[in-house]
């Protein structure tokens, strides 16, 4: 975009500048908001920071890499930045990675069990030491390194990939993200493609001629409905006070500053 007026500096030298010297700037200006997505690294950090709060309670999500216990929620531990879980087969993926890339790692043991207890909330062959031992390749930079590759392969790229496709923009992205996140991209009801596939029988995505606006209220309200159909998910106030809250504002941008609030307690980013 910055080349484009030292192109055209040479070629205004012999015209009225008031005439022209201003022209680009509505359509570089269009054009520079356009490009701009969850994906840029100034919103892809607020984005991380909005899913901790609800996570973690805490905007500190780069704390949350040792994070690790069983919430009760029917699908085992629930563990680092994103909250893999050992029975939903995203922890397994993301510890048979680290294991390529450092064979020989305090998880690696644990392989076998991962896989039994793949789609159960079982501990089998986990405990006693494995909340031990997680908390402890949290101090390796390259586990690190792993759970920011999964994250992004399996929740954050999808989730802005489907929302540049469907026409929304950064806000929209990071509602998919944060409901991705939570209901995983598989073939049941509560998926998020099942969310998405019922938002479409209210609302046209931009991208067919919808309203952006109409279009995530009913993408949220889709949400709402996956989230109540399960006791573990029923409070949805990472909705109601959180993203709802953005939408009614009409800060498609999510542009800062950010006041919201999750489970009741309030956050603000600057």
């Amino acid at each position: 975009m910055l080349a484009i007026g030292a192109v055209l500096g040479s070629a205004l030298i012999a015209v009225p500048v008031t005439a022209h010297a201003t022209a680009p700037a509505p359509a570089a200006a269009t054009a520079v908001a356009a490009a701009v997505g969850l994906d840029d690294p100034a919103k892809k950090e607020i984005a991380m920071q909005i899913v901790s709060s609800a996570e973690n309670s805490s905007l500190d999500w780069k704390a949350q890499y040792k994070y690790i216990e069983d919430i009760d929620d029917g699908r085992g531990y629930t563990a680092g930045i994103i909250g893999f879980c050992s029975g939903t087969g995203d922890m397994l993926d993301l510890v048979e990675y680290y294991t390529q890339v450092k064979p020989g790692n305090v998880l690696a043991k644990y392989l076998p069990a991962l896989r039994q207890v793949d789609g159960t909330d079982s501990h089998a062959g986990l405990d006693p030491n494995f909340t031990r031992d997680w908390a402890r390749a949290a101090q390796d930079g390259e586990f690190k390194k792993a759970q920011d590759h999964e994250r992004d392969r399996v929740y954050f790229n999808p989730a802005v990939k489907q929302g540049k496709s469907d026409g929304v923009g950064t806000l929209g992205q990071f509602i998919y993200y944060d409901a991705i996140v939570m209901h995983g991209d598989g073939g049941d009801s509560t998926s998020f493609r099942s969310i998405r596939k019922r938002a479409l029988s209210k609302a046209k995505p931009p991208s067919q001629g919808g309203s952006e606006t109409a279009w995530l209220n009913a993408f949220l309200d889709a949400r709402v409905w996956a989230m109540k159909q399960e006791e573990a998910h029923s409070d949805t106030s990472r909705v109601d006070t959180a993203q709802r809250v953005f939408l009614k504002k009409g800060n498609l941008a999510l542009d800062t500053p950010l006041d919201w609030k999750v489970y009741g307690d309030s956050f603000h980013i600057g």
